[in-house]
């Protein structure tokens, strides 16, 4: 496949290279943003000349923060992606290494300094009781229906992600013991592993699949138009798109705002946190019991707690 060269407005010398330098090394899914966060740098940039200084990433990074409304998050995640791709770009050839060390040297923005920036919201509690009403809500006496109530059952008890629960295959759902487990394989994954299902989940998952008229390798499936019916159903999944759609769709109906696939997963982590944190990290596949305890822990103060201490 040719490689697209970084492309410069208003240059006769774009970049000999692009995010693409990075293939081998991240999933096409994140080169495709790395890719759009440099494009946005070079934008800035105009010249070549001005592209491969660090001075330019750091006027960049004051003009993300002055000019624009993107949280401290987006603002890092822009400034590593150009700051990788140089490095890369170093390693390769493109450019010296010397170049590349003084854009590592370029520091991000403090999140302190955009707090008023960072959405109170972005991360949904749900309580188990929300949850239970949340996964009740699909008419099951529909095809449709029956597929939703399997879709919301799996996210609440396995914790997938969103692309996890897209792709997902009849055959990594699997008996073991009393119980079910589904073989998944994350955004950092080299092999599967095993991630939880509730037997609920499971009974759910066969009820779709017995009346599901078409026949497809993968468990959920998307209709065609806008009918509900047999008819229309295809053998294509989901995508990730639509089943965003579907969460907020029954999250709305239960009188919840805001609620994301993602805060399933972060349901999930919570729950199991309180019986065993090491458990909850397995479930989510983390390297790091840090992330769980930090990003999936959705830990709060509990009304009345000092009552009793003297």
């Amino acid at each position: 496949m040719e490689q697209r060269p970084g492309n410069l407005q208003g240059s006769e010398s774009p970049l000999p290279f692009a995010a693409t330098i990075l293939a081998g090394q991240l999933a096409p899914s994140s080169i495709a943003m790395y890719q759009r966060d440099f494009e946005a740098y070079l934008r800035f940039a105009g010249s070549f000349d001005q592209a491969v200084d660090a001075a330019t990433l750091a006027r960049w990074r004051s003009h993300l923060a002055q000019s624009t409304d993107m949280s401290p998050n987006t603002i890092n995640r822009m400034l590593s992606a150009v700051k990788r791709l140089m490095k890369e770009a170093a390693a390769q050839g493109y450019i010296g290494q010397e170049v590349a060390l003084s854009f590592a040297q370029v520091s991000g923005v403090k999140a302190a300094a955009l707090k008023d920036r960072i959405k109170q919201n972005a991360r949904t509690r749900i309580e188990p009781e929300a949850m239970r009403d949340i996964c009740e809500l699909p008419d099951t006496s529909q095809l449709i229906g029956l597929r939703d109530s399997a879709i919301l059952a799996t996210l609440a008890s396995g914790g997938l992600r969103v692309s996890e629960l897209a792709s997902l295959k009849c055959s990594q759902i699997r008996r073991k013991g009393r119980g079910y487990v589904v073989l998944v394989r994350g955004k950092n994954d080299v092999e599967f592993r095993e991630a939880p299902l509730s037997r609920e989940a499971h009974t759910r998952i066969a009820a779709w699949l017995a009346a599901r008229p078409v026949d497809s390798e993968y468990v959920f499936t998307a209709f065609d138009g806008r009918g509900n019916d047999g008819k229309r159903l295809s053998d294509r999944p989901l995508s990730a798109v639509a089943l965003w759609r579907i969460v907020r769709k029954y999250s709305l109906q239960a009188g919840m705002e805001e609620v994301k696939p993602h805060d399933f997963r972060r349901f999930v982590g919570t729950q199991l946190a309180r019986k065993d944190i090491r458990m909850a990290q397995k479930a989510l596949g983390h390297k790091r019991l840090e992330t769980t305890v930090r990003h999936y822990v959705l830990d709060e103060l509990e009304p009345g707690l000092t009552d009793d201490l003297y």
